[in-house]
């Protein structure tokens, strides 16, 4: 998957349109963004933009949009957080209809080196659909060149991703991929399609069938993968063993031990947990105090009364070990329930190896992000993907649309 496109350094914006799309799908609480930190990795891309003389128009989703437009879901205090960390007034359209006479006047009187920000791209309802080609134009009509920044959306076929590159195409623009896109590509890319060897991939999360195509072509490209989380309880019952009240997925036996002889014939390592902290039941709430209910067990010495809640001290030494001696290493999902204090050692005991090697180490999105966030390890890391949903699907080997849509270099 060796991906040369366009990037906002091969294109010339000066005095021109530029439709750009980013992830501001930011968590807000009472009306407040409670984590701007996608605001904040969309400013390299379009301060370039700015500073090379482009009229810089913004556009992105928020939320899931389910009963049409409401202010609950404007973007109205992005604008406002943008305008802080950017340090220039953002002219904010807060026309539900997007593309209406409100953003074509607003662009229509723009200068170079201004922003004006759209309103939720997901109040078109035809954002999402196949019926988009309508909303993919109006978009293109605002704008002269396209450029994609927002690599969580960029799984999705919607208009404001893929849709509009097509129009712009149409009209002799240019469809480039921004500084975020470029750097979660070319990582990414690297790590699964040329990786610089031992490669280590780790698994983590609740469900193998989340993640059946991602064990399936990680375990071609790596040396090592590592299974933990929920998903390894599927594949220590594959074994024959016990696994007592833990998550499981039965109908995906066959499979895991499918993916077992054929590691076995590739000559790759499968590593699972060799111990689990159990306790009786699910912790409710998730961050329940459960510390007097734990007891370590052998993965061979399961009791049938307990569930598996996080890889034990044995299994984290062994994955720790592994992750040592690797020079490429990526990690998708949590070890365990990460998000009770108590079962959380696992997934620290992961994190903080990462952190310790000299290995190009790479979170794939979702949890594992907000695991090593949380843990205070971020920077110690080669990359954090922005795409939960995008990251895993880059990692099965799928092309993603908002990335093909852009113009090969």
């Amino acid at each position: 998957m060796a991906l040369n496109k366009k990037s906002v350094d091969d294109i010339n914006v000066k005095g021109k349109r530029v439709l750009v799309r980013c992830d501001f799908n930011v968590p807000l609480k009472g009306g407040e963004i409670t984590d701007d930190t996608r605001i904040k990795a969309a400013l390299p891309t379009i301060q370039k933009l700015l500073k090379d003389g482009g009229k810089v128009i913004l556009c992105s989703h928020l939320g899931k949009v389910k009963n049409g437009p409401n202010e609950g879901e404007s973007l109205a205090p992005v604008a406002k957080r943008l305008e802080e960390v950017l340090g220039q007034s953002v002219n904010f359209v807060s026309d539900y209809n997007v593309t209406g006479e409100a953003a074509t006047k607003a662009v229509a009187d723009m200068k170079e080196g201004e922003v004006v920000l759209l309103q939720n791209t997901r109040f078109r309802g035809t954002e999402e659909t196949k019926n988009g080609e309508e909303f993919s134009k109006e978009l293109a009509d605002l704008a002269d060149v396209y450029v994609c920044d927002a690599f969580g959306s960029s799984h999705r076929a919607h208009a404001s991703v893929a849709g509009v590159t097509k129009f712009i195409s149409e009209k002799g623009g240019e469809n480039a991929v921004g500084y975020l896109m470029q750097k979660e590509i070319d990582f990414l890319g690297n790590a699964v399609e040329n990786p610089v060897r031992p490669f280590v991939a780790i698994l983590g999360g609740a469900k193998v069938a989340d993640k059946l195509n991602v064990i399936n072509n990680l375990l071609e490209k790596c040396d090592t993968l590592i299974i933990g989380g929920g998903m390894a309880y599927t594949f220590i019952k594959a074994q024959g063993y016990e696994i007592g009240k833990s998550l499981c997925d039965d109908e995906k036996l066959d499979y895991c031990k499918e993916m077992m002889e054929k590691a076995e014939k590739m000559g790759k390592k499968i590593l699972l947990p060799v111990d689990s902290v159990t306790i009786s039941d699910f912790p409710n709430p998730i961050d329940a105090d459960v510390s007097a209910d734990v007891q370590n067990c052998d993965i061979t010495a399961m009791p049938a009364d307990r569930e598996g809640c996080d890889i034990g001290p044995k299994s984290a030494e062994m994955f720790a070990d592994a992750v040592k001696s690797a020079k490429t290493v990526v990690w998708n999902g949590p070890m365990g329930v990460f998000e009770n204090p108590t079962l959380a050692a696992g997934t620290l005991a992961v994190a903080k190896a990462l952190a310790e090697t000299d290995a190009t180490t790479i979170i794939g999105g979702g949890d594992s992000a907000a695991a090593v966030n949380q843990m205070g390890y971020a920077d110690k890391m080669s990359h954090i993907s922005t795409g939960g949903g995008a990251s895993l699907e880059f990692l099965e080997g799928k092309e993603l649309p908002g990335v093909m849509a852009a113009d090969d270099k």
